[in-house]
């Protein structure tokens, strides 16, 4: 009788591990953006992924040049990022394998409400970065090499500027919640996503206004790819490549489209093929 019940608790142990590893192996890791998090979409968005496709995912928000950087080392087994030519180019050099868009929003001028370099309304990026030049007015980089950082720099060049090292343009080295807290402290211009701005903006009382928009310069599309596991073998594919499914599915695309802001403000507008 003894034999028999060591038997069984051998058994019920044996089980309980099967199902413990089992469990450990829906883990997954994402190397995405600061917007992405900072907007609230991942709190609101990750449960439903968890629940529909049985995939727990961890997230590590960084800006999206460091998110490529964690991918290509194998350190994350899928990305959500925000920086398409360079997404493209690494899946053609192998890095990454079954890249889809997802998403999109805008990137948007904030600044001070007194406007001292008489952006407002302007609908072109780079006359709106001329004038801040000319005026030398305080203007706030996250200097991260994020996809935002990125997308800066490129007005920058368009206007045929360098501002760096100039004493009113300051690199934080921050993600984007950061950067617009330093931003309002400093009574600075800066980019952002939409998405972002309109989650902190009244959380955080920013006291800025949105001063110039709806250049097609400032369109942000975010992309969704797994790590190549032919690159790194350990990397969790069969998993990453069920949270990608989700993602350009029909119900996640719904899911993404239903992420409001308080004022029932669509932040991420859902465009996967």
């Amino acid at each position: 009788m003894r034999l028999f019940r060591n038997v069984i608790w051998l058994v019920v142990m044996l089980s309980m591990l099967s199902v413990s590893t089992a469990a450990a192996g829906t883990r997954i890791r994402c190397a995405s953006t600061t917007s992405t998090q900072n907007s609230g979409l991942f709190e609101y968005l990750l449960p439903i992924v968890e629940r529909e496709t049985g995939v727990k995912v961890d997230v590590v928000a960084v800006g999206t040049g460091a998110a490529l950087e964690i991918g290509k080392r194998g350190d994350a087994d899928v990305l959500f990022v925000h920086a398409k030519d360079d997404e493209l180019r690494l899946v053609e050099e192998g890095w990454f394998v079954n890249r889809h868009d997802v998403m999109y929003n805008d990137f948007v001028i904030v600044g001070p409400p007194g406007d001292p370099a008489d952006i407002k309304g302007l609908t072109s990026a780079v006359e709106a970065f001329r004038k801040i030049n000319s005026m030398k007015t305080s203007f706030v980089s996250r200097g991260d090499n994020s996809g935002t950082n990125r997308k800066e720099l490129k007005i920058w060049e368009e206007t045929g500027v360098n501002p760096k090292g100039d004493k009113w343009y300051l690199e934080v080295g921050q993600g984007m919640g950061k950067t617009l807290r330093i931003a309002d402290e400093k009574r600075a211009y800066t980019l952002t996503d939409r998405g972002t701005w309109l989650a902190l903006k009244e959380r955080e009382k920013l006291d800025m206004k949105i001063l110039a928009e709806g250049d097609i310069m400032l369109f942000n599309q975010y992309g969704v790819m797994a790590v190549n596991p032919k690159r790194q073998p350990h990397v969790k594919y069969a998993e990453a490549m069920k949270f990608i499914n989700f993602l350009i599915s029909e119900k996640g695309q719904k899911a993404i489209g239903g992420f409001r802001d308080s004022h029932g403000n669509q932040l991420f507008h859902p465009d996967a093929e």
